[in-house]
């Protein structure tokens, strides 16, 4: 078990095809969100706040576990 994101789900959702241009939205770099999105690193509760407040949607709606 374990904490996972559902980043490329809802990147999808927002119309962003492409992991540059959501990243870039998000202010973090592709590397650093290309590791998040394929749940090869957990973001810090600073950077999951971060999303959560660019994208107006409650933490547990991003992550969950698995």
């Amino acid at each position: 078990m374990g904490v996972k994101n559902r980043l490329e789900e809802i990147r999808l959702q927002k119309g962003y095809k492409f992991q540059k241009d959501f990243a870039e939205f998000l202010e973090l770099s592709q590397y650093q969100y290309n590791r998040y999105e394929r749940n090869e690193r957990q973001p810090s509760l600073e950077i999951l706040l971060k999303i959560s407040d660019k994208l107006n949607m409650d933490i547990k709606d991003i992550v969950y576990l698995d």
